[in-house]
């Protein structure tokens, strides 16, 4: 281990030409294309994905190679992701596929009206920086349990890489210093700002930024496990700096010390001939991923071509009719009705399918359906859009191990509140304001005591006769689930490598009434849409699609997001 100590330190990363703010879809050629036979770990930061590439070296799994990776995200992509917030992972192991949901909960003090003042909804940006916006996080509870199912190495020693970077230092990468920039505005005056901000200016590319009250947490939890955070000093920061003013939030030690991860069934469906798995409620990545493909898979797709108008127009069709479903189903199931399986159920699939034009766009926002073992009482639609402070990692090992994961703090730098060194959360802002609509009609995602709001984090994996083929998902808020969609339509339908599918240019519609495209589509796809009926805006999609395909002889492909600086390694 300690000759892999060393060879981290004097690893040079290899920053991606990266830029937080879209410019041209065609700005983003595809990365190169990994090719490995052993294991690949594809991340958001190339000192992520080495960090993970070396435990599966010194024979660690993938789950050990996972959580290294995601300790160093929290340390080199604190903007997205780490231990103050939570994730979904898809665990493919010798026994099958398992779901894990460490979603944040709502505290047991949350109150259906916990962001309304006055009879109406807190302004966006006051209620993220408030203390109730903050739930209790579950990535630590998480990395224990995949640990503890399927890790090789000792729990101290994944720890290592994260806690060199934390306090020794690593070179900003452009993408953090561009978020920085960025946001600057909204990191003054936090937490955050005496890192991230120091003399009031946000820290330069190039800067060596060194986070030394991170690595003592770091080495605190590798010291004691999970418990070192949930319960004691640490804990008592998290409550301290939640209970802060302004707009204090209800978090105590009970809430932290009664946190579980729930291990949940996989939500599957077909698409072609293949098997596609995702994350369930609180989750609606599953749902809405599935919907899309098998709204498409109702219609002869070999016809079309990946860079023709009548495949993006069946895409846009069928999103917005997923979202639209999204909108008023989906929530935590352990308090509300969520009819899963009928939402992607066959022969409602098909009744939802008639709704599709093939030859016209839609003139009007879609409305829900009525799918089977839906409530008696209905909810009314949440529209509310979740925001983009999200990772992603893919990885597979030697032994046939293979986990997609995301993770997230929610919008960049979630609160801006800080404990021990980390960013904490801001999730519950993903709850509906409101808890009914102006009828009075119940929201499904309103907030209530130990809830989870609901995300559209999706990782996925699909299979072939049973074994996996593609790992994939994405950070981007609510746009996730037509992200991956877009990927497993690349690869599943027209044979696209995971670089290639990666850096498709982006339709999105989230049954807003127009059809969003990133800038500098090809214009044989925006006069397309355009001559097809679509209102078309420009709308920058920042994904983070980091992917793993798996041939038949077992060879891995691994492909990277040119939008962002996340890597593809494998031996």
């Amino acid at each position: 281990m300690i000759l892999f100590l060393a060879a981290f330190l004097l690893l040079t990363p290899v920053f991606a030409q990266t830029r937080e703010e879209s410019k041209n879809a065609t700005d983003f050629p595809p990365k190169p294309l990994t090719v490995a036979q052993e294991n690949t770990i594809v991340a958001a930061n190339p000192l992520a994905a080495q960090a993970g590439d070396r435990i599966m070296a010194e024979e660690g799994s993938a789950a050990d190679a996972a959580v290294a990776a995601l300790l160093v995200l929290n340390v080199v992509e604190p903007q997205s992701s780490g231990i103050g917030g939570g994730a979904f992972a898809l665990v493919h192991g010798p026994k099958g596929l398992t779901t894990w949901d460490a979603r944040e909960t709502a505290p047991a003090g949350a109150t259906p009206g916990m962001f309304m003042e006055n009879g109406e909804p807190l302004p966006f940006r006051a209620a993220v920086a408030s203390g109730r916006s903050i739930g209790v996080p579950g990535l630590v509870r998480l990395l224990e349990a995949l640990h503890a199912r399927n890790g090789k190495l000792p729990w101290g020693e994944l720890f290592q890489p994260a806690i060199l970077l934390a306090r020794d230092g690593f070179e900003v990468s452009p993408r953090l210093a561009n978020v920085l920039a960025r946001y600057a505005a909204r990191l003054n005056g936090t937490d955050a700002a005496a890192i991230f901000l120091p003399g009031g200016e946000p820290v330069a590319k190039g800067t060596i930024l060194k986070q030394p009250r991170l690595a003592e947490t770091f080495d605190l939890i590798a010291a004691h496990g999970g418990n070192a955070l949930y319960t004691g000093p640490l804990a008592e920061q998290i409550v301290a700096a939640a209970r802060r003013s302004p707009r204090p939030g209800s978090l105590s030690l009970h809430d932290l010390a009664a946190y579980r991860v729930i291990e949940r069934p996989a939500v599957c469906h077909r698409y072609r001939r293949y098997r596609v798995c995702g994350m369930g409620p609180p989750s609606s990545g599953a749902t809405t991923t599935g919907q899309i493909l098998m709204l498409l898979d109702r219609f002869k797709l070999d016809d079309f071509k990946l860079d023709g108008p009548r495949l993006w127009h069946l895409f846009a069709s069928a999103s917005r009719l997923a979202y639209a479903d999204r909108a008023r189903y989906l929530a935590d199931g352990d308090f509300v009705k969520v009819p899963v399986e009928g939402l992607l159920d066959p022969t409602y699939m098909d009744a939802r399918a008639r709704l599709i034009n093939p030859f016209e766009a839609a003139k009007d926002e879609a409305a829900a359906g009525d799918p089977p073992g839906q409530a008696e009482e209905l909810h009314a639609p949440d529209m509310r859009e979740d925001l983009p402070g999200t990772t992603h990692l893919s990885v597979v090992d030697k032994d046939g191990l293979a986990i997609s994961l995301t993770a997230s703090i929610e919008i960049a730098f979630g609160s801006g509140r800080m404990a021990g060194g980390f960013l904490l959360n801001n999730q519950l802002t993903d709850f509906s304001f409101r808890a009914t609509d102006a009828d009075g009609v119940p929201i499904a995602n309103a907030p209530a005591p130990g809830k989870r709001p609901r995300s559209s984090m999706a990782p996925t994996i699909a299979y072939l006769d049973s074994k996996p083929i593609v790992l994939t998902g994405s950070p981007g808020g609510g746009r996730i689930p037509e992200y991956v969609a877009q990927s497993l339509v690349a690869m599943l339908t027209f044979e696209a490598d995971p670089a290639t599918a990666a850096a498709l240019p982006h339709v999105s519609q989230r049954n807003r009434g127009t059809v969003a495209l990133e800038p500098g589509m090809p214009a044989s796809i925006t006069d397309g849409l355009k001559a097809l009926g679509h209102k078309i805006e420009e709308a920058e999609m920042t994904s983070g699609l980091h992917i793993i395909r798996i041939l038949p002889d077992g060879t891995l492909l691994g492909g990277a997001d040119p939008r962002r600086e996340g890597v593809a390694v494998g031996r």
